[in-house]
């Protein structure tokens, strides 16, 4: 216990008539060495030290000071204490002296308050007079003081609009001991069929396994309150299985992007706690609170608010989960680079983040970046003639349309409105082996990101050196391969004419590593108006009645099928549509046409 040094603050009461002094005597404002004033400071430098025999020892009534005295320090948890004299009034044989405490409590909490003690002198002998107002000016005689901590509420996580995701609330842990059974197999296959419901991986075996090699009770499962409610007799009725409430942030609605808010819980759930308040009581001989006598309110943390868009992302999560293959969609608002939904449905839930971080060939989606760079090379603009055979070889390599239709020599608006791969193979076997890597990071795919809350990979565009490979990149095969984050920031970055930094965690700056030179605002002009032919004339008409979309489909050839691609924006809100083995890329458009069906009206 550290102890604290003793202020000795003295304060002279003049005495009522003038006295004449003789020269050398002690001033009138000097306290006498016995007086009331010494006394008091003994006591208070005692109890200021925890020394609570030598302090209950100066009062009349040792042993129900030492008892205050103690129970002071225990209850309030003390640290330490400073204690000081402030003012002195003595008539005849009794006195008041003033005193000032400041209490140091746990977790750098101070408090400072004044009272006064009742001195008395006996036989010349000043002592003090015990109440338990010395302890504290409002303190009754059989009551104790007691710190009290209150806890601040939880900080919420918000979207968008303002609803939330995140709200505190309370989780039961599942546990099961194997020592508090007599047959854990059984108690296992109870608890496995019990939990099913809410966590279809969890089997009787692993329960056994990992509890009978645990030492002590082993964590099966985590539940929400209602999930935990609705089982909660059953669970009882199990020996050796144990529940435990904590407090924590649950999901306000548990099919609302689960996998992306789970990881948004993970990043911020240490900071949603605030700063707890603080109370001390006055407690009476039975423990109940009579009174408080100082009280700190809790300080909550600030809510957190992340970029998902309710709206979007129901919408967004809706179409995708219409699909029997593996579906995904991510939607960014170009303006801002905040990621409004990340959507995949069960089926590719079961690889993982893949709308984020999974990687594919885009197929003709890439002819965006093959288009770009066209134009930023000088190679062609969109007025420029280009051929379109049904099918063209470069050097070792057949490259076909699709059912090698023939446009024959064409503006390269109208190839890429039609998607016409001979005509992007044959412009990109006449570019630089890096053309197409350095046109990718331009429109934001390449570069890592490290988006706080959310895995990301963007894609990789490798420099091209051998002629076919460079010929095949161009209509998006060969070894690029993206993610449908990737290309939604590719169509962002048309929209917007930049690349926009990705965030989703509001106040979190996202870190880029790699090269992301800025594009070419004629590279952009020239995409808008192909982009948008692609769905007034060209491969995306299905959704021409949704406002004024721009896009680009994409059928991307691998083995056993073909994945179905959409890419565009359409206001504020650029998108990547991906239907793992959907074949046509009609099928994405549609995919993409549903989310936007299930938006309000005009919502950008």
């Amino acid at each position: 216990m550290r102890i604290s040094d003793v202020r000795r603050v003295r304060r002279c009461v003049a005495p009522a008539v003038a006295l004449v002094l003789l020269a050398g005597s002690v001033s009138a404002c000097t306290p006498s060495p016995d007086g009331p004033e010494p006394a008091a400071q003994a006591f208070l430098s005692a109890f200021a030290e925890r020394d609570i025999d030598t302090a209950s020892a100066d009062t009349d009534r040792p042993d129900s000071a030492a008892t205050a005295l103690n129970d002071a320090w225990e209850h309030l948890q003390a640290e330490s204490l400073t204690a000081s004299t402030t003012s002195v009034q003595v008539n005849g044989d009794t006195a008041k002296v003033g005193y000032s405490y400041e209490w140091h409590l746990p977790k750098d909490r101070v408090w400072t308050y004044d009272g006064e003690l009742q001195m008395g002198r006996t036989d010349g002998k000043w002592g003090v007079r015990w109440t338990s107002t010395d302890v504290h000016p409002e303190l009754g005689d059989t009551q104790t003081m007691a710190l009290r901590s209150t806890a601040p509420p939880r900080a919420r996580v918000n979207e968008r609009s303002g609803s939330d995701v995140l709200v505190p609330g309370v989780v039961h842990r599942i546990k099961v001991d194997a020592r508090e059974t007599s047959n854990i197999v059984s108690s296992a296959t109870g608890l496995a069929s019990i939990l099913a419901p809410f966590d279809a991986t969890i089997t009787a075996q692993g329960i056994v396994e990992s509890a009978t090699s645990t030492d002590g009770a082993y964590p099966v499962a985590l539940l929400r309150d209602e999930d935990y409610q609705s089982v909660a007799a059953s669970l009882a009725a199990l020996p050796g299985v144990t529940a435990s409430d904590e407090s924590d942030l649950v999901s306000t609605d548990r099919t609302f992007a689960p996998d992306l808010v789970s990881q948004v819980k993970k990043t911020v759930v240490d900071e949603v706690d605030g700063k707890a308040g603080w109370s001390v009581v006055t407690v009476n001989r039975n423990g109940v609170d009579i009174d408080v006598l100082t009280d700190t309110p809790p300080e909550p943390a600030p809510s957190v608010s992340i970029s998902l868009d309710r709206n979007i992302q129901v919408a967004a999560q809706n179409a995708v989960n219409a699909r029997a293959e593996q579906a995904m969609m991510v939607v960014i608002a170009p303006s801002t680079g905040a990621i409004l939904a990340v959507a995949q449905n069960k089926e590719a839930d079961r690889d993982g983040p893949v709308a984020s971080s999974g990687l594919y060939p885009p197929g003709s989606t890439f002819k965006i970046i093959t288009a770009g760079a066209a134009i930023s090379s000088g190679l062609a603009g969109p007025e420029t003639t280009v051929p379109c055979p049904g099918r063209i070889e470069i050097g070792e390599r057949s490259i076909p349309n699709y059912n090698e239709f023939s446009l024959g020599d064409v503006s390269m608006s109208t190839a890429f409105t039609r998607s016409c791969n001979t005509a992007f193979a044959k412009l990109a076997s006449e570019m630089t082996p890096d053309a197409l890597t350095v046109a990718a990071s331009q429109f934001g795919v390449g570069p890592d990101y490290d988006v706080v809350g959310l895995p990301t990979d963007s894609g990789s565009v490798p420099p091209a050196e051998e002629l076919v490979q460079r010929t095949e990149d161009g209509f998006g095969q060969g070894k690029v391969v993206v993610s449908t984050f990737g290309m939604a920031l590719a169509a962002a970055t048309v929209a917007r004419g930049s690349t926009p930094v990705p965030n989703l965690i509001v106040g979190r700056e996202t870190t880029i590593d790699g090269d992301h030179p800025p594009i070419d605002p004629a590279m952009v002009d020239g995409l808008r108006g192909m982009m948008r032919s692609v769905v007034t004339s060209g491969t995306a008409e299905r959704i021409a009645d949704q406002g004024e979309v721009y896009g680009k489909t994409g059928e991307a050839e691998v083995e056993g099928g073909s994945h179905a691609w959409f890419v565009g924006y359409r206001g504020d809100l650029a998108f990547a549509t991906l239907v793992v083995r959907g074949g046509s890329s009609d099928n994405a458009v549609a995919v993409t046409r549903e989310m936007f069906e299930q938006l309000p009206p005009d919502y950008n």
